[in-house]
């Protein structure tokens, strides 16, 4: 056997994989969205197997609430603010280091997907919120990218494998986005690790058939119930003709690009504030901090090359070098979109 497929050994010999599948996996490209649970989940075992070029997106970073379920980090990562992309990477150079791992610690929004996805093979999502899924749907339908929906909450999750032009599109499936606080979130119903851990494993077990061009992909939705013991397979049929996405080909969550945007993020009382447009310049973390010693909680600002952090006015302020910045301590987006303004500018 080739020396670089050694490693691959086992992988090599499953007949579904073989040697030409193996060869088909090191030349590829993914890309992830979302390093948290099922992110993790993904990128540990595409890793393992070989893809050749992963492109890790996350916008956030290392909590100690994080090491319930997401499992390429610890509570080292956490002590020191890492973002997860750049402790995901790093943790995958040191389990395969023929493989080339690119961390973009950033938020996805219309005005970079495009950019972030444009190479990748497949696109798997590794996202906590249907904003984020709607919009990488949009990209991929319009790109022709196939891409690999994960929804994970509680004891249940499920997952699709999107096919532009085969198979039913986020958008088909779904329609309309998900009124806020009419879907259950991690915040107000809990997750339990081995869910993640499962509905993550058939997610990365459908990158690999989308790249190796072998076995039967999950055309309809698979949603599993670990606590009922419930494992359910629903076909889906072909794309709605009066899909906005991928009939009309009308891409919405594509057109705002500009302006501050704010999310409610899942796990903890946090807003994320971002500026998109003219305004996305970055920021100057070292004078920022120098800036905000003296409203911060005893002065003190902690920083590192990828983020600072600062207690002020009652609120926890994490913000990146992109200019993003997490503000604990809130769920009103206008009053984080306030505070964002008062302290940290446009």
């Amino acid at each position: 056997m080739d020396e670089a497929l050694t490693r691959y050994a086992r992988q090599v010999i499953f007949p579904g994989i073989g040697e030409a599948g193996q060869r088909r996996l090191l030349a590829a490209r993914v890309a992830i969205i979302g390093l948290g649970a099922t992110g993790s989940v993904l990128a540990n075992h595409l890793a393992r197997a070989g893809v050749g070029r992963l492109r890790l997106i996350d916008r956030d970073y290392v909590e100690l609430n994080n090491l319930q379920r997401q499992l390429l980090y610890d509570e080292e990562d956490a002590a020191e603010l890492l973002p997860k992309a750049v402790a995901a990477a790093a943790r995958l150079r040191r389990i395969n280091s023929s493989i080339a791992v690119e961390e973009v610690v950033a938020d996805v929004g219309p005005a970079n997907i495009q950019a972030l996805i444009a190479d990748a093979d497949v696109v798997l999502d590794g996202t906590d919120n249907f904003a984020a899924r709607y919009l990488i749907n949009d990209a991929c339908v319009k790109l022709g990218k196939p891409w690999v929906y994960c929804g994970v909450v509680a004891s249940y999750g499920m997952t699709h494998t999107v096919r532009p032009g085969v198979t039913p599109c986020l958008r088909c499936i779904m329609g309309e986005l998900p009124a806020p606080g009419s879907t259950p979130t991690c915040d107000t119903a809990g997750v339990i690790g081995p869910i993640v851990a499962l509905i993550g494993s058939i997610a990365a077990g459908e990158a690999l058939k989308l790249i190796t061009g072998r076995g039967k992909l999950n055309d309809g939705m698979i949603h599993v119930d670990l606590w009922d013991n419930a494992f359910e397979q629903f076909e889906l049929g072909a794309p709605r003709p009066d899909c906005p996405t991928c009939a009309a080909r009308q891409f919405e969550f594509l057109e705002a690009r500009a302006g501050t945007r704010t999310t409610s993020l899942c796990g903890r009382a946090a807003v994320q504030v971002s500026v998109g447009g003219a305004g996305a310049q970055g920021i100057d973390l070292a004078a920022l901090a120098e800036r905000l010693r003296p409203v911060a909680a005893s002065g003190r600002v902690r920083a590192n090359p990828y983020l600072l952090h600062a207690s002020i006015d009652g609120h926890e302020f994490t913000v990146f070098a992109d200019g993003r910045a997490i503000i604990q301590g809130t769920a009103d987006e206008a009053a984080a979109a306030t505070l964002y303004a008062k302290y940290v500018g446009v």
